[in-house]
């Protein structure tokens, strides 16, 4: 029996040794086993440690999901670098971001997805080597001092072990919104996704004879969490860029998949469709992340596959996952967010550090082997949301010296006797639509950068397939009589990925108003707008 993984990449190796033949991937039509992966992680780690990539230096991958997105995702790690997978969905202007952010030195791409990139490669003044996935048409022009390098070469390196790494070091940056603009880059260890496999693995009952549907963005952690627990148990993982709903129908029908994660968004669009009777012949599970399933959506995906078992899943990027509500509770609470996960303490805190009573609104605060190592280069943010546990709560003890950092939500929560916790609402501005958490500054800044507003606010409202919808208020600029409405939604698609873009824009007369601080006033316009529309 091989050891138990410790590292990110001993998941694959672990699995390769147990069960060299069974399929660990299946994409464009066919399988790879285990052995097979193995093989190709381990060439990919050789070829960037031919490239003299550091220990701890990072690789950037900027790829839907394809077989060479999930061996450079392993492979990095196995030579001792940390991965930095970067949305699909993502414009080239925000993949240059990240990739200065935390100082890409390899950037994994496809010929396609580079020529996007050329007007912005040289605002990247760490990037080094750039792999494409296949031979392009025509060598494309980088930056002075880029190398060019192809993925079959890369792979045909001589065999050479990576550097020494143990289960602290860090793995990957995962970017998420941040509440001030900026993505932030969460910073992960191999201890952090290999615990978080575990213990999702462990109450989703994951083993050899499962198939998971990744149907979401690797770069989220609830998608990179589809490889990490199916390669801790066994399972195949079938990779799917969907361009329409009916296309996952398809792939859970076609692949016999038994678990299926997804968001709210995704789902409700799912059950507006009829489903063919033979997925719920396989289909063992579903499970719920990135916002509240609302209770019609999951009426309905009940009444169609009666036999699969409703998961409900809270979790944050910060902590990867924090709880999940058993599906024999579901009836009796579908309204809960459920208890920790396995080997993770939840509390929920006053703003004194103290725990609350039984239903007394409080923080969800987070403790255990998956809080993460802070974000990325930002002190300042990192201490806001990555606080020292208090001395005498949850599992912490008066004699014990050295410090444990747990991870404050943000999120407003209430316990009740039983001990099932409920959600109540977010303390910041953040807006969670189509299961991305998208900053409304962010959203803000892309909308002055065009140049068609003189001032903007934008805000999250409810919506009932999106979660939140981005609605935005806006006022012409200087020297124009109105808002050019069409040109500025033309300019948020062209630098918005498709779900930050707002729903909808409404024209407002200038000044817009102000807080105390000077800044305009969110909240207020928020509830104004919201109260003409009830109105």
């Amino acid at each position: 029996m091989p050891p138990d993984a410790a590292l990110l990449h001993d998941l694959v190796s672990r699995a390769a040794a147990l069960w060299p033949e069974r399929p660990a991937l299946t994409t464009g039509g066919r399988s790879l086993p285990y052995a097979a992966l193995q093989d190709a992680l381990q060439a990919f780690a050789a070829g960037l440690m031919q490239l003299n990539l550091q220990r701890g230096e990072r690789v950037g991958i900027y790829l839907e999901k394809r077989l060479e997105t999930v061996v450079a995702s392993f492979g990095a790690p196995a030579a001792g670098a940390v991965m930095v997978p970067m949305n699909p969905l993502l414009k080239a202007e925000q993949v240059a971001y990240i990739a200065r952010d935390c100082n890409v030195r390899v950037l994994v791409t496809s010929p396609e997805r580079l020529a996007l990139l050329a007007p912005v490669l040289a605002e990247c003044p760490d990037l080094r080597h750039v792999v494409l996935t296949e031979q392009p048409a025509q060598p494309p022009a980088l930056p002075a001092g880029v190398a060019l390098h192809e993925w079959a070469a890369l792979q045909a390196a001589p065999a050479r072990a990576g550097h020494r790494v143990i289960d602290t070091d860090l793995v990957a940056i995962l970017y998420t919104s941040g509440s001030t603009g900026r993505p932030k880059g969460v910073v992960l260890s191999h201890r952090n996704m290999v615990a978080g496999a575990k213990s999702v693995a462990s109450y989703l009952g994951n083993g050899p004879e499962d198939t998971l549907l990744a149907a979401l963005p690797l770069s989220f952690d609830a998608g990179f969490s589809q490889l990490t627990t199916a390669f801790h148990s066994g399972a195949r993982v079938v990779l799917l860029n969907y361009l329409l709903p009916r296309d996952v129908l398809r792939a859970l029908e076609r692949e016999r998949v038994t678990g299926l994660t997804a968001v709210p968004p995704l789902y409700i669009q799912l059950t507006q469709l009829d489903w063919p009777a033979a997925i719920g012949e396989h289909l063992r599970y579903f499970a719920n992340t990135g916002g509240r399933m609302p209770r019609q959506t999951l009426d309905a995906l009940r009444a169609r596959v009666p036999r699969a078992r409703p998961y409900l899943m809270y979790g944050l990027t910060e902590a990867f996952r924090s709880t999940y509500l058993p599906p024999e509770e579901v009836d009796r609470r579908p309204d809960s967010i459920g208890k920790a996960i396995p080997n993770a303490e939840i509390l929920v805190l006053r703003e004194d550090g103290s725990e609350c009573g039984v239903d007394e609104p409080g923080e969800l605060v987070h403790r255990g082997a998956l809080v993460g190592q802070g974000y990325w280069g930002d002190a300042e943010k990192t201490a806001e949301r990555y606080k020292l546990l208090p001395v005498g709560i949850g599992g912490r003890q008066t004699g014990q010296m050295l410090p444990e950092f747990a991870v404050f939500s943000g999120d407003t929560v209430r316990r009740d006797a039983e001990g099932f916790l409920y959600f109540v609402g977010r303390r910041d501005e953040m807006m969670k639509t189509s299961g991305y958490r998208v900053s409304p500054t962010e959203v803000e800044e892309v909308l002055y950068a065009t140049g068609l507003v003189g001032e903007c606010v934008a805000f999250g409202v409810e919506h009932e397939s999106l979660g939140q919808a981005i609605q935005v208020i806006a006022t012409a600029p200087e020297g124009a009589s109105a808002l050019d409405l069409e040109a500025l939604l033309a300019q948020c698609r062209q630098r918005m990925p498709a779900y930050m873009v707002p729903h909808g824009i409404e024209p407002a007369a200038g000044p817009l108003p102000r807080n105390p601080n000077g800044k305009i006033d969110r909240k207020l316009l928020a509830t104004q707008w919201g109260q003409r529309q009830a109105g």
